[in-house]
């Protein structure tokens, strides 16, 4: 594990300050789509290896116009083209951001389970050993370890 004890604060300024920045970024790219679960596995991607591909075809397509089909759109190719390349550093950037902030947030959960799991544990003990008021203590937490009658039926 890289990390110790994480021990950190977002206060809510700086969590409102940080809400305010992302809205600022998705004012600026209001062409954004969001494509559907089925979209996302089936459309056609482009990747590293493919934008030379991509750029070769676009410039064999400029320089013969005969070979182009009828329904092939040159200039919005050069368009989509455009807009990929443009959108990549900010892709990377936001990618490596939202890793960090996908990472920070688990372990920050981690801890706090692995703690709250500690109490439980503690409390659970306490009841077996009919110590006062923890029976409704472990009533209540002992929800969280309840398994669905799904599960039980899948296992």
């Amino acid at each position: 594990m890289a990390y110790q004890n994480l021990q950190a604060e977002v206060t809510e300024e700086r969590k409102t300050q940080i809400l305010d920045l992302i809205k600022q970024i998705q004012d600026q790219l209001p062409f954004l789509v969001n494509l559907s679960k089925d979209e996302r596995e089936t459309i056609f991607k482009m990747g590293d290896k493919s934008v030379a591909f991509v750029e070769k075809g676009l410039e064999y397509a400029k320089m013969n116009p005969h070979l182009v089909p009828p329904y092939a759109d040159i200039p919005e190719l050069e368009r989509d083209l455009a807009l990929a390349k443009q959108l990549q550093p900010i892709f990377l950037q936001l990618k490596t951001l939202f890793e960090s902030v996908s990472d920070t947030y688990m372990a920050a959960g981690s801890e706090a389970m692995t703690a709250a799991t500690s109490f439980y544990n503690s409390v659970k003990n306490a009841a077996k050993s009919n110590v006062p008021g923890t029976d409704a203590i472990y009533d209540d937490l002992k929800k969280r370890f309840v398994k669905s009658p799904a599960k039980k039926e899948a296992e």
